[in-house]
């Protein structure tokens, strides 16, 4: 089964909450998906013990609970959510692994119940792994859109994905706290601002595994079925994105730092070109034409509208300090080209704001907390200081922008430690329960007829 809309009133239930409220973005995630109530039993009734299919099914169970109100939770729910990924993870990847050697036990004791020939026996054992007998379902939690998928790795994928999105929303909550009034700048402290960027490498890490190791074990045809969010250009694109945003704190740290010199903060500058560039490029292969890939681009436009802004200010004010003419004429580019991209990026912000889903972002923070300022005022002195060297060389090919330095890119996602199956799989109290094939057809003939 692909991906579709989901029926409101069959999956909504009562009481279940909605953002009531447009929300604050300082760190962008497309959408949390969560898991939808799966009937994990009846598919491997048989194949595994009692005691590892209750695990596995309390487990998840566990997890669609905390995830139903994750948008209205705090630190605590974020915490908690993720202690229950962690546990379920382990114990559902053992689906993955041992499936096959598993079920071929189960075939191979029941080879004498029936005459079957070899062709027919490497077919079901083929068809019957584990890996692709339960049907799970994912869904957004901002408009319900749904995918249910055979698939346990789609499953992985799906659980590791929602950690990295977890990911970037403890980076939103730590820098917008939701005990501030909406348009005061909060106040964010240093060490806070470090756990935002640890929180960031976190995320980048598990879309970056995603990309490089799990999506290859995904069939093709599965694949077809993904949603927009889940394709590896955008898997990859989210992940430099929260890198640019790692380097972007980093910046503003420098900016308040009296020790950070001008070529520090114009190289940390140029790396977050670098980064926010890589990202839309990334998206050039995507399908973005719902909702959630045009938001992404929106959001990276406009935060590559103002990273180049800012690094223009810092190389022009790095050139500005050669003796020559030359040096200070280039510099004045810089600094127009600056302010003309600031003026930009306001825009850029709106159509990021306005676009559905409808959002708001906090007060200009870190290094753009004093940019609206600086870049204008700055522009206008060093154009009256150095004005006259315009006139003395109209023709000059020095007049021209340009380029912004490129720099090696310090920044890597952090390595994601992935677990080992749980070692309940290789308990042989958890072994499968082993059902001649005459009694598990006879089940399912009764089962059908009570239907």
């Amino acid at each position: 089964m692909g991906c579709g809309a989901s029926i409101p009133n069959k999956l909504g239930g009562k009481g279940r909450k909605r953002r009531s409220v447009i929300q604050e973005v300082a760190v962008f995630l497309p959408t949390i998906r969560v898991p939808v109530a799966t009937d994990i039993v009846h598919p491997l009734r048989g194949l595994v013990s009692k005691e590892l299919l209750d695990r596995l099914a309390t487990l998840r169970s566990n997890v669609v609970l905390l995830a139903e109100d994750i948008y209205h939770g705090d630190m605590a729910a974020v915490s908690e959510l993720e202690r229950a990924l962690e546990e379920y993870l382990p114990v559902v990847l053992g689906l993955t692994a041992k499936g096959l050697k598993f079920y071929s036990l189960s075939l191979l004791c029941n080879f004498q119940d029936y005459a079957i020939g070899s062709t027919q026996l490497l077919l079901l054992l083929l068809e019957s792994s584990l890996e692709a007998s339960v049907q799970f379902s994912w869904r957004t939690l901002d408009d319900d859109q749904e995918c249910c998928l055979t698939s346990a790795w789609y499953e992985v994928l799906s659980v590791i994905h929602m950690m990295a999105m977890l990911a970037l929303f403890e980076a939103n909550l730590k820098l917008i706290p939701r005990n501030g009034q909406y348009g005061i700048e909060k106040k964010v402290a240093e060490d806070s601002k470090k756990d935002v960027v640890d929180s960031l490498l976190r995320a980048s890490g598990c879309l970056d595994y995603s990309v490089h190791r799990l999506l290859v074990q995904i069939p093709v045809q599965i694949k077809k079925s993904f949603p927009s969010y889940l394709q590896e250009g955008m898997l990859e694109a989210i992940s430099i994105q929260a890198l640019a945003q790692c380097v972007e704190i980093q910046l503003g740290l420098a900016s308040e730092c009296d020790k950070a010199t001008l070529s520090v903060k114009r190289r940390l500058a140029c790396e977050q070109v670098s980064y926010f560039s890589q990202a839309h490029y990334c998206l050039s292969g995507c399908d973005t034409s719902d909702s959630y890939g045009k938001k992404l681009l929106l959001f990276l436009k406009w935060k590559c509208m103002d990273a180049k802004a800012v690094a223009y200010y810092y190389h022009a004010l790095v050139l500005d300090k050669g003796g020559e003419p030359s040096n200070h004429i280039s510099a004045v580019c810089c600094l127009s080209a600056a302010d003309d991209l600031l003026a930009e990026s306001k825009r850029a912000c709106l159509s990021f704001c306005l676009a559905n889903p409808i959002t708001r972002v906090p007060p200009p923070w870190g290094i753009m907390k004093n940019m609206h300022k600086k870049i204008p005022d700055v522009a206008y002195k060093k154009f009256q200081i150095y004005g006259h060297l315009f006139e003395q060389d109209k023709n000059s090919a020095l007049q021209s922008l340009p380029d912004l330095p490129e720099f090696p890119l310090s920044l890597r996602p952090e390595g994601y430690e992935f677990p080992c199956a749980d070692s309940i799989w290789e308990n042989v109290d958890c072994q499968p329960q082993i059902q001649s094939l005459k009694e598990h057809l006879k089940d399912e003939d009764e089962e059908a007829e009570t239907k």
